[in-house]
Order: C-alpha cells, then structure tokens, then sequence
C-alpha cells in the first residue's frame, strides 16, 4: 500500500511512521531525511538541496520531486511506501499523482495548545537526527543520543516563539493539499486529544482506521 501521512509540526508523524513501517512492512520515507542523505552522499541532487539549504531558500517543488521520484524507485519501495513531509504543497501532490497512485491519506489532528507543548520539549540528535522528548520520550543520559551517542539539542524553530508561525505557514501550504485529496482517496482522520498520549496508542488508533476502510 502507498501512503501519506499529513499533520502539523509536532504531531507525531515521524515518531508514528517509524513505529508502522514494521507493521505494515511498507518504508516509511520522510522527506528531511532524504536531503540528508543526498546531500551526505554528495549526489548532484544533494549538492543542489545544500546549496538552497545553505542560502536558506525553501528546496523548489521540482527539486524535492526528483529527489523523491528517486527514492521511491528503490526496490524497498516496490511493496509499498508511507510519505512524511510529502506532499507539502499543490504543485507537489498533483506531480505525486503522475508518479504512483496512492491508498490513503493518514490524517493527523491535533490542538494546538498539545503542539506548543510538544515542539518546545522537543531534542534531535545533530548527528543521526534521532527525535526525543525531554517530557515523554526521554533518553536514557540527558542530553545524549540512545542510538548513535550524538548530542541532542533544540532546534530554533522548536523555540515558543517560532512554533506559532510554523503553524500558520502549515495552515496555509496544507489546506490547498488537503482539499486536492478530499474525495480522491480514503482518509483516515485520526485525532489526538491527551500531549502525553503513548505513541503505540496513535499507532493502533491508525492501524484501526486502516483496516476499518478495508486498507
């Protein structure tokens, strides 16, 4: 099955994709992750997202849509793929349409009180780009990365007062998208109501969800 996974920053959707790769046995492909490794790899599309990414540009639709073409041509994508990240704006969904055809919309929803709360006691790992939470989903040492030993720190955009413009600059860029799904594909609307809600909950909440449209 092929699937996308929509939500605001801090909603959990690189912590619910992770968790249902396994489940579903489908990759879970996140669109932050492949800059990284392009641009590590130093690939011709890496050298192009790190030089918009060290001007501080936005990567253009074209871009970020041969980087995924790309990835999803793999053969670990053949039995299926879970998209983080993609598609964030109109132009990239409508160019997603020309490549695969799509099972299901995961749709995240959650307050935004619960997303500040979230965002602000957020840590990422600066060397393997691992997420924690220093609230609920803490390391094993403070400060310290449990997978690769790296340091973990907070990003600027997860500081309170940058949370509230990512949050209208998701409003703005995802509703166009969202519309352009709404009766194309089945949506599993899956809401989160509780900041300290275990991430398995959330898992099975779609994992329902799925099985309920027959997915």
């Amino acid at each position: 099955m092929n699937l996308i996974i929509f939500g605001p920053p801090g909603s959990g959707k690189g912590t619910y994709a992770s968790r249902l790769e396994p489940k579903l046995n489908i990759v879970a492909i996140s669109t932050g992750d492949l800059f990284r490794e392009a641009i590590k790899a130093e690939t011709e599309l890496g050298k192009k997202v790190a030089g918009y990414l060290n001007r501080g540009e936005l990567v253009p639709d074209e871009v970020v849509i041969d980087v995924l073409k790309a990835r999803i041509n793999r053969p670990d994508a053949q039995g299926g793929f879970l998209l983080d990240g993609f598609p964030r704006t109109l132009p990239q969904a409508e160019a997603l349409d020309g490549i695969v055809k799509l099972d299901a919309v995961i749709n995240l929803i959650v307050p935004e009180s619960i997303i500040v709360e979230r965002l602000s006691s957020r840590r990422v790992c600066r060397k393997c780009g691992a997420i924690y939470n220093i609230r609920f989903l803490k390391p094993r040492e403070e400060g310290i990365c449990d997978k690769c030993g790296g340091e973990l720190y907070q990003r600027d955009d997860d500081k309170p007062v940058v949370i509230g413009d990512r949050l209208k600059v998701y409003e703005r860029q995802s509703k166009p998208v969202i519309d352009y799904y709404a009766g194309r594909i089945s949506f599993i609307n899956v809401e989160c109501d509780r900041v300290d809600i275990p991430p398995e909950d959330m898992v099975e909440k779609i994992l329902s969800g799925l099985k309920e449209k027959n997915i």
